[in-house]
């Protein structure tokens, strides 16, 4: 037992020691029958309560009483009223529940105040059918478990009816999963048969009565715990409702101690019986379009069975869910809208449930917005228990003013609140038209558009400016070609010059050298002459101004190459007529050679910069 529910449970038996309250004594409860169902995750606790006002005076109200730390852990609570004789007693009417906190109440007692259909007068009878769902009250026990070992919880309760009124006669069962029982508190009136646990039935039991109880047993349930879970509804008057869910799931059941065998999961079953494998989700009979997926993609481990009557998806996560253990994942699906909205009094409403489809699903914070078409106004909402409202705005494709969206938040919520609600509001068929209108338009603009393009000419006149600046750049950049087509061929007749002193030192044939040289500069002197015009023409053209001091440059560089080259043959041509050694030779132009290829090296940097232009 947790040491904070042992302090609760002290302090409720010393409030109950201590209170000595008259208040509640004109009723009396003739017969108290209660019913603890602990199958799943979440305990129900159902009573049927014959009420009678043994006062002079009528009574309207009446006064449900709850231990703290289980009236902190209520999640549902419904009273109903039995109406009619015979065969007809069993209709209910729910009746108004709110949480009170009256005066001369201890706080470790939580109260609620049920008003009655009409005033209970003396001697009057009345029957009260109570249901409550309680999350988190099955404690885990031992906390921690390894992969192998069982699943045991502990529920704390009474044997006795803690009531602000006399009881005259009252009863317990408590159904539990199966009959594997660790322990359970024995008292007197205590029967155990099978996976049921009878206490009583108690006679004469005085106010607040109560007598704790523990009982340790076995659980196979999934104790999984939505900690968030988004339900988007997103209405569409073309026939269809999307509902798209996201899911934050995690097992809060005893956590996993060590490290997780896949071997011994998969080999032998008994291994992590304490780990749920799969979910049950119902769906309404006509779904369709269903997926399941995460953050990964689509998960295929899931088969869906439907008939007229429903639809149900068994999923299984990724990876079993050992306690403490959580995954992701969305489910979405489609509706008919037939099914789901209706009209009443000029208005449209949609009817749709509330809460997870899943079974015994525990949701700590619900939200469920629900989108409506866009130019819906005069929106309301009915829920059948209290909710927190507001209302935003989405935009969604071709949206201009967005769609209204109903949000709808609640805590600790349990399949008991899978009740359904009601979304009101007021809708024009002409809003309708708006989105097939638009694209209509878009199309229409787009059409219009390609026609006036393909039949416009958008060509730049040979009379303006910007036609002649380009002209006359073109005309640039022929001339810069050639420019850099004859400096080529120069460089060429520079290697052939070159060319033929190599042969000189091989063959010593200086006759043949000549000859080379007067060829070389008789088209080297063609070549400059073709240059000139060149030349002449970027000089005067306004688009080369900025590239035609480059040019001028190009050319004197190899003008100057040229020079160069030619003093180099002279001198190597007359140390072979003198017959001057090969190292003297080499000796006498070393300085003309370094020249030499300093200048080609410019000539080829003013080459590359020009290309690049």
């Amino acid at each position: 037992m947790k040491q904070s529910s042992v302090v609760d449970l002290l302090l409720l038996l010393l409030a109950i020691a201590v209170l000595a309250s008259p208040a509640f004594s004109d009723l009396v409860l003739s017969k108290v029958e209660r019913r603890i169902d602990v199958t799943s995750q979440i305990a129900r606790v159902t009573k049927t309560l014959k009420v009678v006002n043994s006062g002079s005076e009528s009574v309207s109200e009446f006064t449900l009483t709850f231990p703290k730390f289980l009236g902190n852990n209520l999640a549902y609570l419904s009273v109903a009223h039995s109406e009619g004789k015979g065969k007809s007693k069993r209709n209910l009417v729910n009746l108004s529940v709110e949480a009170t906190n009256p005066k001369g109440i201890p706080d470790s007692i939580s109260v609620y105040s049920v008003a009655l259909p009409k005033a209970l007068n003396k001697g009057d009878t009345l029957t009260l059918e109570v249901v409550a769902a309680f999350t988190n009250v099955l404690q885990p026990f031992p906390e921690k478990i390894s992969q192998g070992d069982i699943h045991l919880v502990m529920l704390q309760e009474s044997a006795q009816y803690l009531s602000p009124y006399a009881v005259e006669s009252q009863s317990l069962s408590i159904k539990l999963p199966n009959a594997r029982i660790e322990s359970y508190t024995n008292l007197d009136n205590t029967k155990l048969q099978g996976s049921e646990i009878k206490y009583g039935p108690y006679k004469n039991l005085p106010q607040y009565s109560y007598s704790p109880i523990v009982v340790h047993f076995e659980s196979k349930a999934a104790f999984a715990v939505a900690e968030k879970l988004v339900r988007e509804i997103e209405v569409s008057h073309w026939g269809n409702v999307q509902v798209t869910e996201h899911y934050n799931i995690v097992h809060r059941g005893a956590q996993l101690k060590g490290e997780f065998s896949r071997l011994d999961f998969q080999g032998r079953p008994p291994s992590g019986v304490s780990a749920f494998r799969h979910l049950l989700a119902r769906l309404p009979p006509r779904a369709h379009s269903i997926y399941y997926r995460d953050d990964i993609g689509n998960i295929s481990t899931s088969q869906m069975q439907s008939d007229s009557k429903k639809t149900e998806l068994l999923i299984e996560p990724r990876f079993p869910l050992f306690g403490g253990w959580r995954t992701f994942f969305t489910i979405g699906y489609g509706l008919p809208l037939s099914d789901f909205l209706f009209a009443s009094e000029g208005k449209r409403f949609l009817n749709i449930s509330f809460g997870s489809p899943m079974i015994d699903l525990v949701t700590e914070k619900l939200i469920v917005q629900v989108v409506l078409p866009e130019g819906s106004k005069d929106i309301s909402v009915t829920t059948p228990f209290a909710v927190k409202q507001s209302q935003e705005i989405k935009y969604s494709h071709l949206d201009i003013v967005g769609r209204p969206v109903v949000v709808l938040e609640k805590n600790n919520v349990v399949p008991d609140h899978n009740q359904h609600i009601q979304v009101y509001y007021k809708f024009s068929n002409i809003n309708l038209l708006s989105e097939p209108l638009m694209l209509i338009s878009g199309f229409f603009v787009l059409f219009i558009t390609c026609i006036i393009y393909t039949r416009s000419d958008f060509s730049i006149s040979k009379s303006s400016a910007t036609y002649l600046a380009k002209l006359q750049w073109d005309e640039v950049l022929a001339t810069l070609q050639e420019v850099q087509n004859i400096i080529q061929k120069c460089l060429a007749l520079h290697d052939k010059l070159e060319a033929s002193l190599r042969d000189l030192s091989r063959t010593g044939d200086f006759q043949t050298c000549k000859a080379a040289r007067k060829s070389t500069d008789s088209l080297l002197k063609d070549l400059s002459k073709e240059l000139k015009p060149l030349m002449a023409f970027l000089q005067t053209s306004p688009s080369a101004s900025q590239i035609s001091p480059k040019v001028e440059e190009l050319i004197a560089k190899e003008k100057e190459l040229q020079e160069k080259l030619m003093a180099k043959h002279t001198t190597v041509v007359e140390g072979y007529e003198k017959k001057s050694s090969g190292r003297d030779i080499e000796n006498r132009i070393a300085s003309q050679q370094q020249k030499i290829t300093a200048l080609r090296q410019e000539i080829e940097d003013l080459l590359e910069f020009i290309d690049e232009i």
